[in-house]
């Protein structure tokens, strides 16, 4: 809503409640003059979706002769009980006179006990009254027909109700949208979801529809209420407004089609070639492996001092390096090029020997060989090797 509505350099222009103070009215009077045509409004050209007077309309309901008494008496209206007593006929012939559709009913309201009351204008009473061709529904029998049809529990107060605020919304109207909503507002969602596929359509003629009458919070019996009265029951009531609805939004799509959202360019997806995947790289394991392998034993210079020695201490280092990959050294470490020096404890009762394991068979390079015999476990091995060997005499 713009700011401009609200300024004071444009005092044209006036909002419902504040051109109800101007005049002198209440609420409730202002906005049925408002439908009946007495006081004429303006779009807001804020966007806000309301109704605006402007001043000079308020100057000439003023102007008028008798004011205000006299555009009350348009827009008084009266229940059951008044109404029969301005016609001077008794209440109950007044409600059947009503349910026969011969008095429409200009509003309605549910009062504490969930119960509709229907209010009629004051001056159709009048006219109805002193009519000269309405004399014999007034006093003596009612005819024979609309007995019948009283009988058969008909009740055109709600039916006539709707067509009334129907032509009010047709009036108010100002685009052919406007007008297709109005027609929307007393069909069900089912029935317009039928006539209308097109679900943009269906949403600009939910922002086009007049607002429903305000009897209670969403959702309350109240509302339920409302909501049976100004939707369409009869059959013959219901397809005729389907086709005024079907009618024009076909007029309404040739004039100003309905907002759509702008179409947006999909890029087109680029799905990268795969690329082989590359020769996994040489792993952790594979120093180990070239250590795991016998080294040939070098010809060492002969010597008077155990010349043998050396080789097989270098034969046996590897073997102890697999078997115990985990374990740390306890003592200094050896510098590159000499010979390793290795403690061995004493074998206890309590600690088992450590046995040299047999090497991996690196991977990818042949069958695995196989590792070296163990030696038979169990008491009868054990006997076997502490036993002495029987020597048998030589025969001669």
């Amino acid at each position: 809503m713009s700011a401009d509505l609200f300024d004071p350099t444009r005092p044209d222009i006036l909002k419902p409640s504040h051109a109800a103070r101007e005049l002198g009215l209440k609420r409730g009077d202002f906005d049925r003059a408002v439908q009946f045509g007495c006081i004429r409004t303006v779009p807001d050209e804020g966007g806000g979706g309301g109704r605006r007077v402007e001043r000079a309309e308020i100057e000439r309901v003023r102007a008028q002769e008798g004011f205000p008494d006299s555009l009350l008496n348009r827009v008084r209206v009266v229940g059951t009980a008044e109404g029969a007593a301005l016609m001077e006929i008794p209440a109950g012939r007044f409600t059947r006179l009503a349910r026969l559709g011969l008095l429409v009913p200009a509003a309605f309201y549910l009062n504490r006990y969930r119960a509709v009351v229907w209010l009629y204008l004051a001056e159709e009473l009048r006219q109805f009254a002193t009519g000269a061709e309405n004399a014999h529904l007034l006093k003596g029998r009612t005819p024979e027909t609309l007995r019948g049809r009283l009988a058969a529990g008909v009740d055109l107060r709600a039916r006539n109700w709707r067509g009334r605020h129907l032509g009010f919304a047709l009036r108010r109207a100002e685009d052919p949208w406007a007008r297709a909503g109005a027609v929307a507002a007393f069909l069900s969602p089912d029935d317009v979801a039928d006539v209308v596929k097109d679900p943009y359509e269906r949403a600009q003629l939910n922002r086009s529809r007049p607002a429903p009458p305000g009897q209670g919070a969403p959702g309350s019996p109240a509302t339920h209420a409302a909501e049976r009265i100004t939707t369409a029951q009869d059959a013959d009531e219901i397809g005729w407004l389907r086709s005024e609805l079907a009618r024009l939004v076909e007029e309404a799509r040739s004039v100003s089609p309905a907002a759509r959202p702008a179409a947006r360019a999909i890029r087109p997806v680029i799905r990268r070639v795969p690329r082989p995947i590359p020769p996994m790289a040489r792993t952790v394991t594979g120093p180990a492996e070239a250590t795991t392998r016998s080294p040939k034993p070098t010809a060492a210079p002969p010597g008077p001092e155990g010349s043998s020695s050396e080789p097989t201490q270098r034969l046996t280092e590897p073997a102890a390096r697999t078997a115990e990959p985990s374990a740390r050294p306890t003592g200094p470490t050896a510098r590159p090029g000499e010979p390793e020096v290795r403690h061995f404890e004493p074998m206890s009762a309590t600690r088992p020997a450590v046995r040299p394991a047999a090497p991996a068979a690196p991977r990818g390079h042949g069958p695995a060989q196989p590792g070296p015999r163990r030696s038979p476990r169990g008491l009868r091995a054990w006997l076997r090797r502490r036993s002495p060997r029987r020597t048998e005499p030589a025969r001669a």
